[in-house]
């Protein structure tokens, strides 16, 4: 699309080239803000309530009380939608704890920065094709994965310097940083949720260690368990993947994809892999398509 892309910010539809947020704002100062990125199918967003749920949980976490209605702020996603005519998109939508004394410590009274900004993707479900050229090569890296006690995971913000710092590690054509927890067990990918296949049964590490509740994750986990597929949610070190028969990610954007290696050792995807792929395709037709 050649026309430049328009973005929601507080209220107001602009064109991106001036879309602009206060250098006070603490969402850009302190990394203060909540976010949501989210996929819209034919016009209709994927997974919205799980979507909101989580938005809602991530600023409770936060303290940050925006007093923005769920219809508010749907409706910022369908105008920023409607006003540059994507039926298939990416969608980010982020709430900051706005413009504050210039201290850390936050104060109750907000007056939140929100913003949605939007891109266009190509077609999902059954007749679509996915975001990503090829399976994904990843890498373990040095970078742990914070741990709960110190920055909840569950909690989605700006501050990403976590997995900037894991990005930062990778080789110039590796796709995906693998980082564990503090005792060596394998956590997520800086943004993305790992899964592996041994014997037909599929392994994910669980959500009670330093990873993210992905709702791509949670929809694949009711996917597998629906078509009977033995699913174990625990603690694993790094050589049960690389030993693993499949391997692939999952997050919002690229939803399933395999992992061509990792460390260079091959691995690939497969008959499950493929399976919950036409499962998840299917249910994003189901949903939004028809």
């Amino acid at each position: 699309m050649g026309e430049e892309l328009y973005y929601h910010v507080d209220g107001n539809l602009v064109p991106a080239s001036e879309a602009t947020v206060s250098v006070d704002d603490r969402g850009f100062r302190y990394g203060d803000a909540a976010f949501e990125t989210l996929r819209a199918y034919g016009g209709t967003v994927f997974a919205w309530d799980a979507h909101l749920e989580r938005l809602e949980r991530t600023c409770e976490s936060l303290s940050l009380e925006h007093g923005l209605t769920a219809a508010d702020l749907r409706s910022r996603i369908d105008e920023t939608l409607a006003a540059n005519g994507l039926a298939d998109a990416y969608v980010r939508l982020s709430i900051t704890r706005g413009v504050q004394p210039g201290k850390l410590t936050p104060q109750p009274d907000v007056e939140p920065t929100v913003v949605v900004y939007v891109k266009p993707l190509p077609r999902g479900g059954l007749a679509g094709e996915p975001v990503w050229d090829e399976p994904a090569t990843v890498e373990t890296v040095e970078t742990r994965r914070v741990p709960d006690e110190a920055i909840p995971a569950a909690a989605k913000t700006h501050n990403y310097l976590n997995g900037i710092l894991a990005r930062a590690e990778l080789g110039a054509d590796v796709d995906e940083a693998l980082m564990c927890d503090l005792e060596g067990h394998i956590a997520e990918g800086a943004t993305s949720n790992l899964w592996f296949v041994r014997d037909g049964e599929i392994y994910t590490p669980t959500t009670d260690g330093p990873v993210l509740p992905g709702i791509t994750r949670q929809i694949v986990l009711d996917l597998a368990r629906d078509a009977g597929l033995t699913v174990h949610e625990g603690l694993y070190e790094l050589v049960a993947v690389r030993d693993a028969d499949e391997a692939f990610l999952t997050n919002r954007t690229w939803e399933l994809r395999p992992v061509a290696t990792l460390d260079g050792c091959e691995i690939g995807g497969g008959p499950v892999t493929e399976r919950l792929s036409r499962r998840y395709d299917e249910r994003v037709e189901r949903t939004c398509y028809e």
